[in-house]
């Protein structure tokens, strides 16, 4: 669904410098190369699903996208059904305003998860289902983190230059600075990759994944095993988090800008 010309969630008009023609061939040639491993790895995610919880094993769920149009995006249900959003989008808005790094809920400690969820969430496996939102031209597999609804109003002008990319489903923020970076910062990143993307940043971008998604299964699995612990619980926006991640996501958040590669954002 396209946003009128004069909606208050429709961006500054501008051309959007990630539209290159290089984007489409990488991001099929790469699906195209990993499918047989993970079309297989989808239905056993499909069938877990389906034999911990009721409920569909993919859900839709509304995002804004390129130049400000509204899609639906795929992904695993790793939540229990009827949990909502609301939780989700008062922790983040909370986040947002308080300029706080976006730290994931989940880490915190999300009893809406099912069975096995949170290592759903923190593999990315939930978001494999958004390789159909690639084929389908809504995203792209390096791109800016998809914005919810309730996001949009909080971007400032300037910021909304990341709407002139296509959303995907991995990029400079989730390689560099999940869970570390506030939201300001985040969009410094996006806005960057949204002035300088080319084939050889997707193609670094892509890379750095797995490693990345290692480093956050392991901050995970860490987090779960701090009841164990004795850790101390803090008050945090949405629930509680434990001191050792709250010192450690202090101690992170320096306020400079991170480091990709050879460019500074």
């Amino acid at each position: 669904m396209v946003l009128a010309p004069n909606s208050p969630m429709r961006p500054r008009a501008a051309a959007s410098p990630t539209r290159r023609r290089w984007k489409m061939p990488l991001d099929i040639s790469c699906i195209v190369i990993v499918l047989p491993i993970i079309f297989p790895l989808m239905v056993i995610i499909g069938l877990w699903i389906k034999l911990v919880s009721r409920g569909p094993a993919v859900l839709r769920q509304q995002r804004i996208g390129l130049d400000g149009q509204l899609f639906f995006l795929y992904k695993f249900r790793s939540m229990r059904m009827n949990s909502g959003q609301k939780v989700q989008e008062a922790y983040v808005r909370k986040l947002i305003e308080s300029d706080r790094p976006m730290l994931k809920l989940e880490l915190i400690g999300d009893s809406r998860l099912v069975i096995g969820g949170y290592l759903l969430r923190a593999s990315g496996l939930d978001e494999l289902p958004q390789l159909l939102n690639v084929l389908c031209g809504q995203m792209s597999l390096v791109g800016p983190r998809p914005c919810l609804p309730v996001e949009y109003p909080l971007y400032s002008e300037q910021q909304r230059e990341r709407f002139n990319a296509l959303p995907g489903l991995t990029g400079i923020w989730q390689v560099t600075g999940k869970n570390q970076s506030t939201f300001r910062e985040m969009n410094a990143m996006d806005i960057h990759y949204v002035r300088n993307a080319s084939l050889k940043m997707d193609l670094q971008i892509l890379l750095c994944t797995p490693v990345a998604l290692l480093r956050q299964m392991i901050l995970t699995f860490h987090q779960r095993l701090q009841p164990l612990r004795g850790e101390t619980l803090l008050p945090f926006p949405g629930g509680t988090v434990y001191a050792s991640v709250a010192r450690r996501r202090t101690a992170n958040h320096t306020g400079r800008p991170a480091r990709f590669g050879h460019h500074r954002i």
